[in-house]
């Protein structure tokens, strides 16, 4: 009789184990999407991006006129052409050579998914990998509205 109290209490020791491991299996699990779903909002979300929730309504305040697509230019010259290239292909002498796709501005398909919202906050928070300097701090709203403008007018038809 004593053998079977032992063994009783083996399985019932093993149920308990398990049942605490199973707990902390679904806790850890729980905090992984959590914090998954809290990256795509608050930062480092698809992409790497830092974007809000709101991003793809937000409209740009500037009409795409001679001299916002002069400005967005000039802007685009001397901060993202190195990574970019002139014509936006990817291509620059800083470009990363396994990201040309990622960096290509020109292709249309992309344009359903990064409207003039997305693409400001992604020149404006940058990203880590591929690496695109953020430029919050060095550009203004403004400038930023402008390179988004002149950038837009890169997608071929």
């Amino acid at each position: 009789m004593h053998a079977g109290k032992n063994v009783s209490f083996c399985m019932l020791r093993t149920v308990n184990v398990l049942g605490f491991a199973a707990l902390v299996y679904v806790v850890a699990i729980t905090f992984v999407s959590v914090g998954q779903a809290q990256q795509e909002t608050n930062g480092g979300g698809k992409g790497g991006w830092t974007l809000p929730p709101n991003a793809a309504d937000e409209k740009n305040p500037l009409t795409a006129d001679a001299a916002t697509l002069a400005a967005g230019k000039d802007v685009f010259h001397k901060k993202c052409e190195r990574c970019h290239g002139p014509g936006g292909l990817g291509d620059g002498k800083d470009a990363d050579p396994d990201a040309q796709q990622d960096m290509d501005l020109t292709v249309a398909r992309r344009a359903a998914r990064n409207p003039d919202g997305v693409v400001f906050y992604k020149v404006m928070n940058g990203r880590k990998k591929p690496k695109m300097p953020a430029q919050k701090g060095e550009l203004s709203a403004q400038q930023i509205w402008q390179v988004v403008t002149y950038v837009q007018t890169l997608r071929r038809k």
